[in-house]
């Protein structure tokens, strides 16, 4: 096995197939999820099947649901709480813009369906969600994400962007004290389809769509 990866194992700990001969790659084939397998950019998203609270409905949903889609998996600590509300109000004030750019966002906590539904049915500013709400009473995805915090039970403040293959583009990871924005993500979401479309030109800086982009090569090297 591979020293590296065979520090940060858990040994099987995380409910995961574990064996001392498995490498990496298969461990991530048995769903390992104590975060020595945690995703990275550029690789495959981890893949769950899971229940979510969507237009009053418990639903079942896989991430191989949004093949041929974008994906914003937004972890969030917990139902019921102070910060969580106003990133996911913010969130679904801006759901329409996402959904039109061919994206569909999925939050998610630790909480399960119920807490979901009564929170949904409480809260206002939650009422305006029309988006899932996945459940993840087991932190099965929490764990396969790297966001888990496990003395508390609850998942960071964790943002990541997945392309339609199903690879991540983006990933964002915020201490809990700290709320996100849904105006500088959905600039992110255009900037990451942007670059997957056009594979020789990059972003700079607070680029917006219609703005200028890069094309890197020798003639531009110290003209920045």
């Amino acid at each position: 096995m591979n020293k590296e990866y065979m520090d940060e194992c858990c040994g099987g700990a995380c409910g995961c197939d574990h064996n001392e001969n498995n490498d990496k790659e298969t461990a991530e084939q048995s769903d390992c999820c104590c975060g020595a397998c945690s995703p990275k950019i550029g690789q495959a998203a981890p893949k769950f099947n899971t229940e979510a609270y969507h237009e009053e409905q418990v639903k079942k949903i896989s991430l191989t649901d949004y093949k041929g889609k974008w994906v914003i998996l937004f972890f969030y600590p917990a139902d019921f709480t102070f910060v969580c509300p106003t990133e996911l109000g913010d969130l679904a004030d801006h759901y329409e813009e996402i959904k039109a750019l061919n994206a569909e966002v999925l939050s998610v906590s630790t909480d399960t369906i119920f807490v979901h539904k009564a929170w949904h049915n409480e809260s206002e500013t939650i009422k305006k969600i029309k988006f899932p709400m996945v459940a993840d009473p087991t932190s099965k995805i929490t764990r396969s994400y790297g966001v888990m915090i496990e003395e508390e039970g609850l998942a960071l403040r964790g943002t990541f962007i997945i392309d339609p293959e199903g690879n991540l583009k983006t990933i964002e990871i915020h201490y809990n004290g700290i709320g996100r924005s849904s105006k500088e993500l959905l600039r992110k979401l255009q900037a990451a389809q942007f670059v997957h479309k056009y594979g020789d030109q990059v972003c700079p800086a607070n680029w917006e769509p219609g703005s200028d982009t890069l094309k890197p090569g020798l003639d531009l090297v110290g003209k920045i």
